[in-house]
């Protein structure tokens, strides 16, 4: 037992837990933790971006990349506030982080001091991101410190990882008492639950007597390291893999077999799979709507004709939006290690099962090259969104992390994306959020300091964050943002025009707000990256990305590379999607299945 202050038993606690970073902006209602913060500076850095937002993104996809959970500061009032964006981003695709938020004085609570929420209970943060955290902590004096970080960090790792909030009254990082820091959280990945021997002999089954199987994954393939064994499945048994955006770069892109993403934006061959599997061995991911074409039976999936395996360590979300046919609580890894285990003891199953199965994969796969390959290498002004991503798939190294944010930009990188490694393809999925990855390429350097980690974001996404330039100057963090821009918010647009006859209002960016016809308008994007101290590289010729990006990348530092986009032309649809009750469009290539 020693005696502490309320701040140096968190200082001491995150140096306990090898927490590297607190990633955070001060305020009054957290000074009275800097001074312990100072006194570990050696061992944990703070880094303080110039928006509490951004101090989330940044932690949750630090996390994305290394799989070890980091923590943010925040004030009280405003500052904590503006963590509920990335708090709900984080939780919606079962991020980590530690989000320390303060709050007022005990001796002052209910009595509404500066920054108190109070009308429905005294020092009411904590009511205000239970929403988006997947516990909220309170605890109000120094001696409840320690079993509030120890639960803290085991909640935030174990079993399906998301944020934790710890609600600090400011007084709590100043008084004393006579304390033990807690024993060091579980290891993320610790707990691994498996199958029982019953469950995974009736999953063999299933897939014996299937024709035509598909492999479906995500998130919690990716969280739980399961791409060696999901791919060793693929290579034994050669059964096509279908991904979610999270969980691309899980098995080899290069594989005939990985088919990408599913859904409106996805892949033909992934479309088409799905729709004619007989059955889907799902592991790790939802069946959300922009995944299963809205639910609509035929455009991406056709359960319940489609039998159905579905794994997931969360309970809630086996059977949310379809029956499985077998449901298994288990962890991706631990199953995907018993099935590889189980098969060489069965003689039902081989990859000769399903050769006639992949032979008509293939078909598609040529298909969809045949339909979209010619315009990767089509040279226009502006520049065409196909020809973006092969130039970047081709310039950037095998390494580099990308983060993505959310805009029509996105839908183009899900579609034809091929990442080489897990966790480098960072995606703002359940939520959406834009400014994930403006900011989170920043959490993302963080974490993998020696990587290339590069942003693409939207015009529209990059002016919520444009500061992030300067932090990336002022911590020297080498990070690389390419803008794409087309002069307005595209994706909405887009659904103008294909949902509203065309009839565009509050989504193109023109000067003196003149309208359609009007001449577009955006910021100087290179003029601002270089006012910032980084580098800013504008580019309108399809033939001057390469060398625009390869030199970004190799020069090591930060830079904004404005890409001029043609907005004109927009990803084709190979499922649908819905937003009720407009009428969802059928897929521009390929139809819907309804087998008889």
């Amino acid at each position: 037992m020693s005696r502490m202050k309320g701040g140096e038993v968190i200082a001491e606690y995150l140096v306990k837990q090898k927490v590297p970073y607190v990633i955070g902006i001060c305020g009054h209602g957290n000074v009275g933790i800097l001074d312990a913060l100072h006194a570990v500076r050696d061992r944990v850095t703070l880094v303080s971006p110039r928006h509490e937002q951004c101090a989330g993104h940044m932690a949750d996809a630090y996390f994305r990349v290394k799989h070890q959970p980091v923590a943010t500061l925040t004030s009280t009032g405003p500052g904590s506030a503006n963590m509920v964006m990335s708090l709900a981003t984080a939780l919606s695709d079962s991020s980590a982080f530690m989000a320390i938020t303060a709050n007022v004085p005990t001796s002052q609570a209910n009595r509404a001091p500066f920054q108190e929420l109070y009308t429905h209970n005294q020092a009411d943060f904590a009511q205000v991101l239970r929403p988006v955290v997947k516990r909220s902590f309170q605890p109000s004096r120094v001696d409840m410190l320690p079993l509030a970080l120890r639960q803290g960090f085991d909640t935030m790792v174990t079993g399906r990882p998301g944020p934790v909030n710890l609600d600090i009254p400011y007084n709590v990082f100043q008084e004393e008492d006579e304390v033990e820091l807690p024993p060091s959280s579980h290891v993320h990945g610790g707990h691994r639950p498996a199958a029982s021997d019953a469950d995974v002999s009736r999953a063999l089954d299933l897939l014996a007597e299937a024709r035509k199987p598909v492999f479906f994954i995500g998130q919690g393939t990716t969280l739980a390291e399961a791409g060696p064994e999901i791919t060793a499945l693929q290579k034994r048994l050669g059964i096509p893999v279908i991904t979610s955006p999270n969980g691309m770069g899980c098995v080899p892109a290069d594989d005939p077999l990985t088919l990408g993403f599913i859904g409106r934006n996805g892949a033909y061959p992934a479309n088409q799979a799905g729709r004619h599997a007989d059955l889907v061995l799902c592991i790790g991911t939802r069946f959300d709507d922009r995944s299963s074409s809205s639910w609509h039976p035929g455009y991406s999936w056709n359960f319940p004709r489609t039998k159905l395996l579905q794994v997931d360590i969360d309970p809630a979300e086996i059977g949310r939006n379809y029956p499985p046919t077998l449901g298994i609580i288990a962890d991706a890894k631990a199953f995907a290690g018993q099935l590889l285990a189980a098969i060489p003891n069965r003689r039902d199953l081989g990859p000769e099962n399903w050769a006639a199965w992949r032979a008509e994969v293939a078909g598609w796969q040529k298909e969809w090259d045949a339909f979209v390959r010619p315009n990767f290498d089509a040279i226009t002004t502006p520049i065409r969104p196909e020809y973006i991503v092969g130039t970047l798939q081709k310039v950037l190294p095998e390494d580099v992390i990308l983060s993505l944010d959310s805009g029509v930009h996105h839908n183009w990188f899900m579609q034809f994306w091929r990442p080489q490694r897990p966790q480098s393809m960072l995606n703002s999925w359940g939520y959406s959020s834009m400014g994930f990855g403006v900011c989170g390429i920043m959490g993302a350097q963080l974490a993998a300091p020696d990587r290339p980690c590069v942003a693409v974001v939207g015009d529209g996404g990059f002016m919520m964050a444009p500061y992030v330039v300067a932090t990336a100057v002022e911590y020297n963090l080498p990070c690389v943002w390419i803008v794409w821009n087309n002069f307005a918010w595209g994706a909405i647009r887009d659904l103008q025009y294909g949902l509203f006859e065309g009839r565009e209002i509050g989504t193109a960016f023109y000067k003196g707000n003149q309208g359609p016809g009007g001449e577009r308008y955006n910021p100087d994007f290179a003029a601002w990256a270089r006012a910032c101290g980084a580098d800013g590289v504008t580019v309108t010729r399809s033939e001057d990305l390469a060398g625009a990006v390869e030199t970004a990348v190799r020069n090591r530092r930060p830079c904004v590379i404005d890409v001029h986009v043609d907005a004109e032309v927009r990803p084709p649809s190979t499922g649908t999607w819905q937003l009720p009750p407009i009428p969802y469009k059928e897929p521009l290539f390929g139809a819907p299945y309804r087998p008889s």
